[in-house]
């Protein structure tokens, strides 16, 4: 089969999708993917094809105004005001995707559309259009409604069935104020009538469900009963980056010459002041008297002197580093909590938004790690006692080795890849 796979956002919105898309190439797929064109080599040098889509999401998030947002968005109510603070400078940016999305699914003429959760809404028109099967992709529980648990990002407030459902009813209304753009794309550039208004995100315009992929661990979140048929949740998908990649000699070193040292790292979600979080670090490492490395890739930690007890890393493949490190400490993004879990390390999370909140709730009812620091709370005196918990806490760090050893045996992939060859066969 001939598959498009259409993400966008930052490195943790693309990765998991070359991995899927690599199991699918295994499996005698063709697979493109569509995504910010920042990622056109790592789409490539994974195998896989590239279709093309504008930059521009991703240079807002690195703008002032994006890491403004980061930095409020840290409860559901600071996300409800971003959004509308940053709409209109995201209509035009989505805008453009939508025909970007449309340029690569012409050149590619796909058996099947996969989306990223983000994507969806925005590139369920063209699936119609090229009356092509659907598949939607989430990373975490928030679209598909139950009464057994609010939605993401809503606070668990044990009212009952009738207020879990409601909040997915709030998701969807809140999505619903970006039907405008796929509706009016339709109509202009696609020439198909705009959806009807009765339909959510989780059925096409001719009233048929979407199968939806959930890429995460039944172990971390288990599914819900009462979840339809559609909904599946297959196991994370992971990249496996160690195939060309050697560590520095400097790393090497370092790792051989004491204790397993303590990772810190936010990735892409560092705000606005990179150097305050690497002082609320070094600070927290050395009133716990750990060794500590320091990620300082796109958007992260920056520092320049570091005591000899700790190591600044510019980027190393989580599927090696995590298994040789005593916790990791991180923004909580899906991807990293999931790298953390399956090395069966404890995790601290320190939130910005969106939904590493969520996850660092999980970790703790897990019990593989602390409760979350949230970024608004987040110091050096916080960090050291989440840090010393981790480090020492027997009987979370034996949980997290046992939620270890049963992630590792999963196979997310695979099982992704057989739901989809059984719809499209079907």
């Amino acid at each position: 089969m001939n598959l498009l796979i259409v993400t966008l956002g930052s490195r943790g919105d693309v990765q998991p999708y070359v991995a899927l898309g690599k199991g699918l190439k295994s499996a005698g797929h063709v697979v493109t993917i569509c995504t910010s064109a920042s990622f056109e080599p790592f789409v490539v040098e994974h195998g896989l094809h590239y279709g093309y889509m504008n930059n521009e999401l991703i240079q807002l998030i690195d703008s002032d105004a994006g890491r403004d947002a980061i930095e409020n968005t840290n409860n559901l109510w600071g996300t409800l005001r971003t959004t509308i603070k940053l709409f209109q400078q995201v209509k035009p940016i989505y805008r453009q995707s939508l025909h970007d999305i449309w340029q690569t699914a012409q050149a590619v003429n796909p058996e099947g559309l996969i989306l990223a959760s983000k994507a969806a809404v925005l590139a369920e028109s063209i699936a119609d259009k090229l009356e092509i099967p659907l598949f939607m992709s989430m990373p975490f529980p928030q679209f598909v409604p139950t009464a057994q648990l609010p939605s993401m990002g809503f606070p668990d407030l044990k009212l009952g069935a009738w207020y879990n459902r409601l909040t997915y009813r709030a998701v969807h209304a809140a999505i619903g104020l970006y039907s405008g753009l796929p509706n009016e794309f339709r109509r202009k550039v696609l020439h198909l009538p705009a959806k009807p208004k009765h339909l959510d995100i989780l059925h096409r315009a001719n009233g048929q469900p979407i199968p939806q992929l959930h890429c995460y661990s039944q172990k971390v979140v288990p599914r819900p009963t009462d979840w339809p048929a559609s909904a599946h949740v297959n196991g994370y998908w992971f990249l496996n980056q160690t195939e060309n990649w050697q560590p520095s000699p400097a790393l090497t070193t370092f790792l051989a010459n004491g204790e397993p040292p303590v990772y810190i790292g936010f990735g892409s979600m560092a705000g606005r002041h990179p150097e305050r979080l690497a002082k609320i670090a070094i600070d927290a490492l050395e009133a716990t008297q750990q060794r500590g490395i320091l990620a300082t890739g796109w958007g992260g930690l920056k520092t320049t002197e570091l005591p000899k007890t700790m190591f600044k890393l510019d980027q190393a493949p989580h599927n090696w580093l995590f298994p040789r490190v005593s916790a990791v400490v991180h923004q909580g993004g899906a991807g990293t909590t999931a790298a953390g879990l399956r090395a069966g390390r404890p995790t601290i999370i320190c939130p910005f938004f969106g939904d590493q909140p969520f996850w660092g709730k999980q970790i703790y009812r897990l019990g593989v790690g602390p409760p979350p620091i949230p970024q608004k709370r987040l110091s050096a005196k916080h960090l050291a006692s989440a840090i010393h918990e981790a480090v020492f806490n027997t009987a979370m760090r034996d949980q997290a080795e046992r939620l270890g050893k049963e992630i590792r045996r999963e196979d997310g992939i695979g099982n992704a890849v057989a739901t989809i060859e059984a719809f499209m066969s079907g």
